[in-house]
Order: structure tokens, then sequence, then C-alpha cells
């Protein structure tokens, strides 16, 4: 794994109170943890450690901090490790001391989000080090799971990602379905670049290189390079001339990337670092105390 640049800066704590809340809530229902209600004594107390089972990029772990001091539960969480970190089989992440009912009611929200958070974090990392030789930045996009958006694209930054736009309503991205009904490349450019604000990013998709080159003509300043071979990428890159910042997207694999971004292109939006992000496996063991 390469190695990050871990100053991040923190999730907002509304953000992860309401997500972890949620969590908690879905899964404490309506009367909580009656497997540790009626198994555990309520008097006893445990010491755990969440520990790394595989090699990745951590990131989530406001989250975890959040999970174990829901419902004031006295738990004390002490880091091993800050998000951002490369993580080795067998590292210790944090450990958690306090109530044994209450560290195990929320030993799977915590663990959920650590592990998620940092499969993504992972992900772009291995895709980051990957291209590291070349200019172009690993991005994400709006393929991200319902409600989750704001911390899977924390945890690519985590990983050394770039992040795209958060929603629809802080860049403006024209697409072929907007160029279609607006009626082309050029009338769809000029009415969004007559309608945005002197602050608002305006990007637009290209199919082809006949498209990019009107979208040149219309003074088009970010340019989506859409499912383009290398080479058409390359080309792209030379009637561009540093005109226009160019992303690439479409058909990023592992097995394509070093090749889209030797290509010359600014960015390389993947949606797979948020969708398909395999969960880096962590656990939590615990002893009794």
């Amino acid at each position: 794994m390469p190695t990050l640049d871990t100053d991040l800066p923190p999730l907002p704590a509304l953000t992860v109170e309401t997500l972890v809340q949620a969590a908690l809530a879905e899964d404490w229902g309506r009367t909580g943890d009656i497997t540790s209600q009626n198994v555990i004594p309520a008097s006893a107390k445990a010491h755990a450690v969440i520990r790394a089972r595989e090699a990745g990029i951590l990131a989530g772990l406001d989250l975890v901090d959040a999970a174990f001091s829901a419902n004031q539960s006295g738990l004390r969480v002490t880091r091993h490790k800050q998000d951002g970190d490369p993580l080795a089989p067998g590292d210790d992440v944090a450990t958690i001391e306090g109530s044994a009912r209450a560290l195990l009611a929320a030993e799977r929200v915590a663990l959920n989000y650590l592990g998620h958070m940092s499969g993504i974090a992972s992900k772009t990392a291995h895709l980051v080090g990957l291209v590291a030789h070349t200019k172009a930045q690993i991005c994400d996009t709006r393929k991200t799971t319902p409600g989750l958006r704001a911390v899977e694209k924390y945890a690519v930054r985590a990983g050394g990602g770039a992040n795209h736009r958060f929603g629809l309503d802080d860049a403006i991205m024209i697409k072929d379905n907007h160029i279609a009904v607006a009626g082309g490349i050029t009338p769809a450019l000029k009415a969004a670049q007559h309608g945005a604000g002197h602050m608002v990013a305006i990007e637009i998709e290209v199919d082809t290189l006949e498209q990019l080159d009107e979208a040149l003509a219309a003074e088009a300043r970010i340019i989506l390079l859409d499912n383009m071979a290398p080479e058409q990428l390359a080309e792209a890159v030379k009637r561009t001339n540093g005109r226009a910042v160019l992303e690439a997207s479409g058909r990023v694999s592992e097995a394509t990337v070093v090749a889209i971004a030797e290509s010359g292109v600014d960015y390389i939006s993947v949606g797979a670092i948020t969708h398909s992000a395999a969960t880096l496996d962590l656990g939590l063991d615990i002893d009794i105390s």
C-alpha cells in the first residue's frame, strides 16, 4: 500500500452521530440487545481490541468512537491507528474497555462502518498506487450507498483519492441525456454557462473526439471522456493541449487504469471504489476482566 497523507479533515460530528444513531436504532430495535441483557451480568466488564485480519487502509474511526460512546455507555476507546494508516494483519486498531453489555451491543455497528469504509479506502489506495507514476488522480462518483455518501467519499479521501461532486447541487455535470434533450453539446454548454454563477463548475461529457472538438470550441473547461479507449484518450489529450481539464470514466478497473492514466488525463473517476469495494476484514477480540 502507498504511504498516504493521514491529515484528513474530520467528518462533521453531526453526520457521524446521525448515521451511528440510525444504525444503532435499526440494530437495537424496541428492547435493545436481549442476548447480552440475559446472558451477561450488568456488572461485567470487558477489554476488547479491534484488529486487522488483512492488509489495507483504515477509515471510519470516528464512527467507531460514536458507536461505543452511544447511550452514555461509559466505554473508553483508545486509538492505536488513525484513518489513512496502512494496516497489516494482526495490527491493533483500537482498544475498548468498560461495560461488557454496552461493548457487545455496539460491536456490530462499529465494525460494519469500519470494515465498509476501510474497504473503500483500501480499494482506492490500490488504484492510487497503480497510477502514482502519472499525473492522474483517482476520484469517486455519485454511485454510492444511499445515505452513506458522506462517509464513503471520506473513505475515498482516506485512501488517497479525490472527490467528484457530492450531489446534483454542487456542480453542473452535462451528460449524454442532457445533451440529447438540450439539442446538442453547444446549446447545452452555452445554456449552462449563461445560467450558472461564476463559482459553479461546469463539466460536459463527450463520447467521441468530434464531440470533444465541439466542446472545446464552445469553451468547455472540464470535459468527461466517457468510455474511450486509451489511444482515443491520448489523442484527446493531444487535441485539448491544456485548454481544459480532462476526466476519463467508464470501464475503469485494475486491469485498465494504468493505460488510462498513461494517456495523460487529469482525473479518472471510478464508481467501483464505492459501489463494489469489498469489506476489509477487521475483528474484535474480547477479554473479560
